[in-house]
Parts: C-alpha cells; sequence; structure tokens
C-alpha cells in the first residue's frame, strides 16, 4: 500500500483527491526517457486531469498539450503551455472556440468534418490568417476496450471516414486559409495491448502511401493515446510501460526522417498519482450484506457507475488484521452510487478513511453536483 500522508489529511474536509507528487514526477521522466527522440512530441491530453497544481507541472516538463475545449485551452496557457504546443481536438468546436485558438495562434486544429474544415477556412480567412489542420481520421479499428470509451470504429461519432478522407484533403489544398499538416488518430481509451496500435500502425502506412502517390505529404502524424494503467495493482504497476508502447510505433510506422509523430497520453500520466480519500459515515449490516457507507459518492468519482469500472479499495487508518467483505457505497440516491461489490477490508468503522485509488484520471476533472453536493478539494504531497 502507498503510504499516505495521513497526519496531512486530518485537517483536510472529505472526500478530497490526494496526488502523489513523487509519482507524478517519475512518470514525467519516464515518459521522457521513453521518448527521447527528436520526431516524437508528446502532448498532454488535459481533458484526464485540470487540476492547475498538476498541469503546471507537466508544462514545467516540457510537454505539449491535447485540449477539446475554449476551457482547456485557457487552462492550458494559464498553466504556462506555450500556444506553440497546444492542439485542439473535439468533435463540435465552437464559432467562439475557433475564435478563440485563432487569436492564441495554437499549433493546429485537429479537424474531424469537412463543415468544420469549411468554418476554421473561413473564420480564418476573416482574420486574414491560416490556420494549420491535421485531419481526424476514423480508422475502424477495435481497440478491445469498454463501448463507451472506443473512438475509432466506424459507428463512432469521431473523425473522418475512410472513404470520406479524399475530398476533405482535397478542401484543404484548395483552401489557402488552411495547411493540412497531418493526419490525426485516437482509436480508444485504457487500452492494455499493443497490437490495436500495430494495426493503426499499418493503417497509417497505407494511408501515408496511398497520399504520397497523389503527390500528397503530411508533415505530422498524429497517433493519439489510449495507453492504459493497471487499476488492479497500482503498487506493483505505478507507471506504465513507456518504453514499450513507444516502442510499438517505433517499430511498425514507416516515416521518412523528416516526419513528425504526436502523442496525446492523459491517462498513463496522471491515472496513478491521483487518490480518492473518502470517509466512512455508518457500517451497516444488510441481510446478506454489510455495507460501508462513505462520504464520497458517484458525484465525486463517476467511473465505476458510468463505465462499471473498478477501483482498488484500501482501508488506509485501520490498524485491524482481520478482514471482512463489505459493499462500498456513497450517498447519492442512485443505485449505481457503488465504488465496490464484496471488497475485502480489515474490519472497518465510522471515521475510517479509505483511498479509491488509481483515480488521478477522469476523476476530479468529471466531478458534478447532483444532489447539490459540494465539489471535491484536493491535496499535493
Amino acid at each position: 500500500m502507498s503510504n499516505f500522508p495521513i497526519q496531512k489529511f486530518e485537517s483536510q474536509a472529505t472526500p478530497f483527491y490526494y496526488y502523489d507528487m513523487e509519482l507524478l514526477h517519475k512518470t514525467l521522466d519516464a515518459v521522457k526517457a521513453a521518448a527521447p527522440d527528436a520526431n516524437f512530441h508528446v502532448h498532454y491530453a488535459i481533458k484526464a486531469n485540470a487540476n492547475p497544481l498538476i498541469i503546471s507541472e507537466i508544462a514545467k516538463a516540457g510537454l505539449g498539450v491535447d485540449c477539446v475545449s475554449e476551457g482547456e485551452i485557457r487552462a492550458a496557457l494559464k498553466a504556462g503551455f506555450p500556444a506553440s504546443k497546444i492542439v485542439f481536438a473535439g468533435v463540435g468546436k465552437g464559432d467562439n472556440e475557433i475564435d478563440y485558438a485563432l487569436d492564441n495562434n495554437i499549433d493546429c486544429f485537429n479537424a474531424e468534418s469537412l463543415p468544420e474544415l469549411q468554418l476554421i477556412q473561413e473564420m480564418a480567412a476573416n482574420k486574414c490568417k491560416v490556420a494549420n489542420v491535421a485531419l481526424r481520421v476514423n480508422p475502424n479499428i477495435d481497440a478491445h476496450t469498454h463501448h463507451y470509451i472506443t473512438t475509432g470504429l466506424e459507428e463512432n461519432k469521431f473523425g473522418i471516414a475512410l472513404e470520406m478522407l479524399r475530398d476533405a484533403v482535397d478542401f484543404c489544398l484548395k483552401n489557402p486559409n488552411l495547411r493540412l499538416v497531418g493526419l490525426h488518430f485516437h482509436i480508444g481509451s485504457q487500452i492494455t495491448v499493443t497490437e490495436p496500435f500495430k494495426v493503426l500502425c499499418d493503417r497509417i502506412n497505407a494511408l501515408i502511401t496511398e497520399y504520397k502517390a497523389l503527390g500528397v505529404e503530411f508533415s505530422s502524424i498524429n497517433v493519439g493515446g489510449g495507453l492504459g494503467i493497471d487499476y488492479d495493482n497500482p503498487d506493483g504497476n505505478p507507471i506504465p510501460d513507456f518504453k514499450a508502447y513507444f516502442d510499438t510505433f517505433r517499430d511498425n510506422l514507416h516515416l521518412d526522417a523528416t516526419q513528425q509523430v504526436h502523442f496525446e497520453l492523459g491517462r498513463s500520466i496522471v491515472g496513478q498519482c491521483g487518490s480518492l480519500i473518502t470517509k466512512v459515515r455508518y457500517v451497516k449490516d444488510g441481510v446478506k450484506k454489510k455495507f460501508v457507507i462513505v462520504d464520497a459518492g458517484m458525484t465525486d468519482l463517476i467511473r465505476p457507475a458510468l463505465y462499471q469500472a473498478h477501483h482498488v479499495i484500501q482501508n488506509i487508518t485501520s490498524s485491524s488484521t482481520e478482514e471482512e467483505e463489505y459493499d462500498v457505497v456513497g450517498p447519492i440516491c442512485e443505485s449505481s452510487d457503488c465504488f465496490g461489490v464484496d471488497e475485502k477490508l480489515p474490519l472497518t468503522k465510522r471515521g475510517d478513511l479509505l483511498a479509491i485509488r488509481s483515480a488521478g484520471a477522469y476523476g476530479e476533472i468529471m466531478a458534478s453536483q447532483y444532489n447539490c453536493r459540494a465539489l471535491p478539494g484536493s491535496v499535493a504531497h
């Protein structure tokens, strides 16, 4: 079990997010060590966690940033990311968002449809600017992950279908206010096997060859992110195997020396450094079960309710050597407000603190105020 600074928690109202900054720094060091290549560029997917302290440290580490809204661009700029390292993705960019991105001279728009390209062209022309664009391609690859977080299949809303790509390329080449710099791909999230990434490389290689024969060359290839973390064993595997991830693209992408490769890693950078700390309100006996009722709920960490995801749950204050099985549930008036079923924990009592692990990604950022609840705070150490 990780060493939690329990004394630092005593004055903090629960529930709250705890961030292990030492682990964050070690993870960032591992990313940079695994991708020293001059033509590899790692962008942090800020949608995973936009806590100001977290993203300022990531900016200091020299990573770029992948944004999907004006709010994320604003947060990135405030945190210290240079505009030249900001890429703007998202399937439904608003007029005001495109306007803001153009005014701040971000590096690239990852465009997802012909209508979006038409709007970016029109708005860039009105400002007498040239917008860098990469075309997000839907490669129809099954990433073998939860259907809510797969993004590269034909039925998904994301990207431009392969058979429609030519029209988008032609539009960019014909319009002087667009500079077509590359292709963008993203096939899903929490991918823990390399095969989908290898298939992606094959699709990219085929597209590069096809368009090179037509006289179209792409200077930038954005392969997205999607690398998963070990939710079952956060202490045993706190840092993902970044070397194997980057090696997959080194070994399977057939690019020339001038082409740049961009990555969008989110969960794999911040997922393990965060835990949701919650206090036990009641231990309740049911007919067949015992329930630990905590003060955190699906409003604070929605992944279990939304994705049927499981996070390791640890009692970090109990000194008991006996264990018992509990269902760990929250106070929200929804049956889906459950963090774990038949969890083996040390004997647990009112007032104990539980740590719900691997919550640094898609935790705090997705918190809501359903039931008029306050948003969770955060502590970093």
